[in-house]
């Protein structure tokens, strides 16, 4: 007999999946028992979120037989699940009305095509080692909200056994994150479109060294996540506390030569290496999420969203009707506002 899943039983996978962090009822959200429902705000009006691991929309009775896992719901992601048979996708960032739903409410859209839609994101956090191992080192040591600054995530750990130097480091970023597809993927678009400028997020921001040299020895690691709020005084601190420390690992969001964090790294005398970006994060989380989701509901097929963001010269995007076409809208209705000609007739 065939078993059916419904969207209640995902909500139970991903409650199981996190240890009990899912939102189960309105009292979760404000009780404030749930310490994973958490607002918030760069204290820009009107633009505060809050997140709420769980369910966010739909109906906890309706079938389920395809799952797609992605990392930041966009509406190409809606248009490929609606255009793919998805029942329901789970982001891993949260899930905003309008934001992550193009211009519109969410509700409608996503009923429109049928959608249940899950966030984890901190709750999600903390579950497992797998960030650091891919950057070469075994953590002993996890706080996800350092400085009591939710989401401000520290690792450290000790390298692994193969890994000496940095440059095995970033050797071993290379190999798990498929750098030489991505390359050959690249070299392919640039040769197609027959435009040598093109540039893609995964090739643009690989691993890169920024204090030490490839072959600088490494023992104990702090690998810190800048884009949480991690700071140079953070820094410090964490030295002082892990005094061990001889390399820092940024990951998933990056830092320039000149960040405080970097110059701070050099005064305390620690490599600092530049890890996965954000970009790699649906490998890093979102590929052992969609395999632990395989798991616990093998009748239910699971597909990893995965999006490629390129930086084409204005010049050369699209085809020659589309270039046409920008170019007259921007000449007749963008610049000129006195009302351009007919786009059908080419007349006033």
């Amino acid at each position: 007999m065939v078993t059916t899943s419904k969207v209640k039983d995902v909500l139970e996978a991903l409650d199981q999946i996190t240890g009990g962090r899912c939102v189960k009822s309105l009292d979760d959200i404000f009780s404030g028992r749930n310490k994973f429902v958490i607002l918030k705000s760069s204290n820009i009006p009107g633009k505060a979120c809050m997140e709420m691991p769980g369910l966010i929309c739909g109906n906890l009775e309706a079938p389920v037989k395809k799952i797609a896992v992605t990392m930041t719901l966009t509406e190409c992601n809606i248009e490929l699940a609606g255009a793919t048979g998805v029942d329901a996708i789970i982001a891993h960032h949260p899930v905003v009305d309008a934001a992550n739903s193009g211009g519109v409410t969410m509700k409608g859209y996503f009923d429109l095509y049928g959608l249940s839609v899950f966030e984890l994101h901190e709750a999600f956090h903390g579950l497992h080692p797998g960030i650091a191992y891919i950057h070469g080192h075994e953590s002993y040591h996890v706080d996800i909200a350092y400085g009591n600054i939710p989401g401000n995530i520290l690792y450290v750990g000790k390298a692994l056994k193969e890994i000496r130097t940095i440059g095995a480091i970033l050797d071993r970023l290379n190999e798990f994150m498929g750098m030489k597809e991505e390359q050959k993927m690249l070299l392919s678009e640039k040769a197609l479109r027959n435009c040598h400028d093109i540039c893609e997020t995964n090739v643009a921001t690989g691993g890169k060294l920024l204090v030490g040299t490839r072959e600088s020895k490494v023992g104990t690691i702090l690998h810190i996540f800048p884009h949480t709020g991690f700071t140079a005084q953070h820094l410090e601190m964490a030295k002082r506390e892990h005094p061990e420390v001889d390399t820092v690992i940024a990951s998933i969001s990056r830092v320039s030569e000149e960040s405080e964090l970097v110059k701070k790294a050099k005064a305390l005398g620690l490599n600092f290496v530049v890890g996965n970006c954000h970009a790699m994060e649906i490998l890093e989380n979102g590929l052992p999420l969609a395999m632990a989701l395989q798991k616990i509901l093998p009748e239910v097929e699971v597909v990893l969203f995965r999006e490629r963001i390129t930086s084409t010269p204005l010049s050369k995007v699209g085809t020659a009707a589309i270039q046409n076409y920008a170019d007259y809208i921007a000449s007749e209705y963008l610049i000129n506002k006195g009302g351009g000609r007919s786009l059908k007739t080419g007349t006033r």
